[in-house]
């Protein structure tokens, strides 16, 4: 069977025959790669009863295959003064490297290793659930961590979006070697795997390369099942915790990724929480010392999005912060933003795209994600557009509906009043 190859100035696709994806950014001004192998399988492709299994097998990933220990895997890179890490989402897990284009054979050739030929020792299993379980208290020590948790599992209630991505206690603890073994066999098939790899790099070489070392037998299509929304209520919500400080946050259920209103609340997003100069850091932090820390946040899946505002503030504040708020959304839904504002928003915005495009390691992920989330390379110059084509009115329209207070949930984490 033939490769399908499309090719877009220095962004190559290549589609193999078993359905694995192989897209490369050529960086000339560099000599490192950052190359990834990326699994279209998260949190919420899980059972309930394997909620965690994802990330856990991520963790099981780097303990060792049946060519390599699990230090020789953390050895690989760092003996070439290369990285190697991995982390997982909602949506999808990455396992990816960094390290100088003379070692691009090495890179692919553990990351491989890893996602073909794990073991799972049992010692080590057992081992890692103390560490992931380790890892749960750390996120519950961690105010705004736990806070977003909270707040995400009511806001999907009774949907996986809306389960901790790390799992939960029980469900770890059972986890066993089968298990994973199983869920490998389910979700990283070759139509589900993609590899990304950004930097000085050609892109037949990495055909070459994949087709080595990730020699995976064509299986039988990736299922992935149905997953409809659950309709979204708004809801408040109190927490008590032994904390000193308050933690808020608000927002409601948001924008998919190839929603056509995305731009949009992009500029919302950056006009209301986008830094130090925004509206909310203005007009709550630096005006009235309301608060420390305070900043909106938007993420989108498939399907759906989140999109909220975090407030870190005294418990006797919160209703202050609460009704500036609401004066900050009814600006939006009923005052045009002015032209200078609007302008310095666009700017913010295609700035950091731009920044963010000088790291290999960013690079190498918005090529996944852009062929993840819609199957070819979104380039910068169409998202420049996009961004420059918002005007103000449409800014507003889109703010009348969006910022309508009664569709916003809350969480408040208070200290424990013991």
């Amino acid at each position: 069977m033939m490769q399908n190859t499309e090719s877009l100035a220095q962004v190559q696709k290549t589609v193999l025959p078993n359905g694995l994806k192989i897209v490369t950014e050529r960086i000339d001004s560099v000599k490192s790669v950052s190359a990834g192998i990326w699994v279209k399988t998260g949190s919420r492709n899980e059972s309930n009863d394997l909620a965690g299994v994802t990330h856990f097998l991520e963790h099981m990933l780097f303990k060792g295959t049946e060519h390599r220990s699990a230090y020789d895997i953390a050895q690989s890179m760092e003996s070439v003064g290369g990285y190697l890490n991995a982390f997982t989402s909602t949506e999808y897990t990455c396992y990816f490297a960094r390290c100088l284009d003379t070692q691009l054979n090495s890179a692919l050739d553990v990351l491989s290793d890893m996602v073909r030929n794990s073991v799972f020792p049992e010692e080590e299993l057992e081992k890692e659930k103390k560490v992931v379980l380790e890892e749960m208290k750390m996120y519950k020590d961690s105010p705004d961590d736990y806070v977003f948790e909270l707040f995400s599992s009511r806001v999907f209630d009774n949907h996986p979006i809306g389960r901790p991505i790390i799992g939960f206690e029980e469900t770890v603890s059972s986890f066993t070697r089968q298990d994973l073994f199983n869920y490998m066999a389910e979700r990283y098939r070759p139509d589900n795997l993609l590899v990304a790899v950004a930097g000085h790099v050609d892109h037949d070489e990495v055909i070459e390369l994949v087709e080595q070392k990730l020699d995976l037998n064509q299986a039988e299509p990736t299922e992935t099942h149905e997953q409809p929304l659950t309709p979204y209520t708004p809801h408040s919500q109190e927490v008590t915790k032994a904390i000193e400080q308050t933690h808020m946050v608000m927002g409601r259920r948001a924008l998919n990724y190839d929603h056509p209103d995305k731009y949009l609340l992009l500029l919302a997003n950056t006009v209301l929480g986008g830094g130090m100069s925004s509206r909310l850091h203005q007009n709550i932090r630096e005006k009235y010392g309301y608060c420390y820390a305070i900043g909106t946040f938007n993420q989108s899946y498939t399907d759906s999005g989140l999109f909220g505002i975090y407030v870190g503030t005294d418990k006797s504040y919160v209703d202050h912060v609460r009704e500036l708020i609401g004066v900050e959304f009814e600006r939006l839904q009923n005052e045009k933003v002015e032209e200078k504002e609007l302008s310095e928003a666009k700017a913010q915005l295609k700035g950091k795209l731009l920044l963010s495009q000088e790291n290999t390691s960013n690079r190498m992920t918005r090529l996944a994600k852009s062929e993840l989330y819609f199957n070819r390379f979104v380039t910068l110059d169409e998202l420049v557009e996009n961004i420059d084509a918002v005007t103000a009115d449409e800014l507003t329209s889109f703010s009348a509906e969006f910022f309508d207070a009664e569709m916003y949930s809350e969480t408040l984490l208070l200290p424990d009043s013991k």
